[in-house]
């Protein structure tokens, strides 16, 4: 694993806080669309993927951004 310094560990932090906000908002937008019935269940699966790769992502870079653990 790449050790981050400096610029990359600040734009990791940013893109980092980027996909957090976007993850809150996704929840807003999943939310909206199911408190209307009948909602589109594919746009909805195709959400809550998407939700799930930004998660996916976040966890990636928080492991990048965590120190090496000597075991």
């Amino acid at each position: 694993m790449a050790n981050t310094t400096g610029s990359s560990r600040k734009e990791l932090i940013e893109e980092l806080e980027r996909l957090k906000q976007e993850h809150r908002d996704m929840d807003d937008v999943i939310a909206r669309l199911q408190e209307h019935a009948p909602f589109d269940q594919l746009q909805l699966v195709r959400l809550k993927k998407k939700k799930l790769n930004m998660k996916d992502s976040m966890n990636r870079i928080e492991s990048q951004l965590l120190p090496d653990i000597i075991a």
